[in-house]
């Protein structure tokens, strides 16, 4: 099923099926990146040409009953993501969540959240639906000119209506956030892990707990309550060692104090531009809050020198990293957006129609995957002869998006087949019948 150019990418995964399972599992990965629109099993096998195959159940059942591990085949594909493109050097992870939005009685584990991307600040909008936690790789892809973030671990947070339902502790955004950041760093031993994420991953217990495996770096709340690290005990002292010095100016104060000493610097790339002039203030200290640990950090303030540009605070819990640095691997972060954007419109989130548990729980971090699987299998097309950009006269594209990896991947696959043709001198290609009609009933049914 898989071309000779892409059968490599699957093997590190074959250990984890039954050689039958491995099949059909195969069968719907290729299924998936030539289907247009829906995501459903149905669509999958139709674009393969399996439409009249009687015993499609089994198709679904390698989703709602076989017996593997995502987990496992997160750590795989991460492997070779970071073989291919961090072989060396800080691993960046980008971790966020997005909401699925679906509806149903039978999806259980669904809730009431705040949409971020329809909410502003104000004007809240809710959404029913499936939270997500997505951990990304965001990796500079060469012949793209530019950062993507390739996901690869993709974790279900239940709403607290369910976990209560069912006896259990309900856990929150960060503690699922904790979970997998621990993971990534047992996956990656020896490698520098340096994790971003927004503000609402801006929690004590999250940074203290990650921070001796991860580089955490995240905004910060400009009325941060942050202290001179703890003086030495002495031994003449009686009780417990202090947590924390005196307290140290509010960082909203900072920036209008003179003494304050500021530095012009230029970060590339800012949030779509080549280059960005910025003025920073950087320091160290402590983070503490009454019954929490105490988390060291260095802190980072940003304002641009026109005032277009509102000030804004980091954090960063490795007190050893360059203010740049922590300013550059933060930008990084807002390609995990485009990422849940591409997701969407290229490959089907929210169009699958999956209702067991089981089933549910493993097609969003299968299709968030497959955009990982995707980016590797075109990156072996452009090692063999270059990615065709799709150009028009209103737009001159200068490097390859996900849409041209995406488009050239599928051509690859449409054309592996066995497809004669009339002779090496002639624009007229013999096609198979059945190879015609699917690919007019993939025209026909695109929209």
């Amino acid at each position: 099923m898989l071309p000779p150019e892409f059968a490599p990418l699957m093997v590190p995964f074959r250990s984890l099926f039954s050689k039958r399972i491995f099949a059909r599992a195969t069968t719907l990965l290729v299924g998936a990146v030539l289907a247009v629109r829906f995501r459903t099993v149905a669509a999958v096998l139709r674009a393969v040409g399996l439409a009249e195959e009687t015993n499609f159940s089994s198709y679904h059942r390698v989703l709602s009953r076989a017996h593997w591990s995502a987990r496992e085949g997160a750590r795989r594909l991460l492997t070779q993501l970071v073989d291919r493109f961090v072989p060396e050097g800080p691993i960046v992870i980008g971790i966020d969540d997005t909401i699925e939005r679906r509806w149903g009685p039978r999806i259980a584990a669904r809730g009431i959240y705040r949409d971020p991307t329809r909410s502003s600040k104000g004007h809240f909008v809710k959404a029913s639906g499936l939270r997500w936690l997505s951990a990304s790789l965001l990796a500079e892809v060469s012949w793209a000119s530019r950062v993507w973030a390739l996901p690869f671990l993709t974790m279900l947070c239940p709403s607290e209506r369910y976990r209560t339902e069912r006896g259990l502790r309900h856990k929150k955004l960060t503690d699922w956030a904790r979970q997998a950041l621990l993971q990534v760093a047992r996956w990656l031993p020896g490698r520098q892990v340096v994790a971003v994420a927004d503000r609402s991953f801006a929690a004590i217990e999250l940074l203290a707990a990650a921070a001796p495996h991860v580089t955490m770096i995240t905004r910060l709340r400009l009325d941060a309550a942050l202290y001179d690290p703890a003086p030495e005990r002495r031994r003449s002292q009686v009780g417990r060692p202090r947590k924390k010095g005196n307290r140290q100016p509010s960082l909203s104060s900072r920036f209008s104090d003179p003494n304050v000493r500021w530095t012009t610097v230029e970060v590339s790339p800012w949030y779509g531009q080549s280059g960005c002039k910025l003025e920073i203030a950087t320091g160290t200290a402590v983070w503490w809050h009454p019954g929490m640990p105490v988390v060291p950090l260095r802190w980072v303030l940003v304002k641009e020198p026109t005032g277009t540009l509102a000030p804004k605070a980091f954090l960063c819990t490795d007190l050893r990293v360059d203010p740049i640095d922590v300013l550059q691997w933060f930008v990084r972060r807002w390609t995990v957006e485009v990422t849940f954007a591409e997701v969407r419109r290229h490959l089907g989130v929210e169009t699958q129609r999956q209702w067991s548990d089981l089933a549910i729980l493993r097609t969003t971090p299968c299709l968030l995957g497959l955009f990982s699987i995707v980016t590797l299998m075109a990156d072996r097309l452009e090692a063999n002869g270059g990615l065709p950009l799709r150009q028009a006269a209103w737009h001159r594209k200068q490097h390859p998006t996900f849409s041209d990896a995406l488009a050239a991947v599928r051509l690859h696959l449409w054309q592996s087949g066995d497809i004669p043709r009339s002779g090496p001198d002639t624009e007229t290609m013999k096609i198979p019948k059945a190879l015609y009609h699917r690919l007019l009933n993939a025209i026909a049914y695109a929209t």
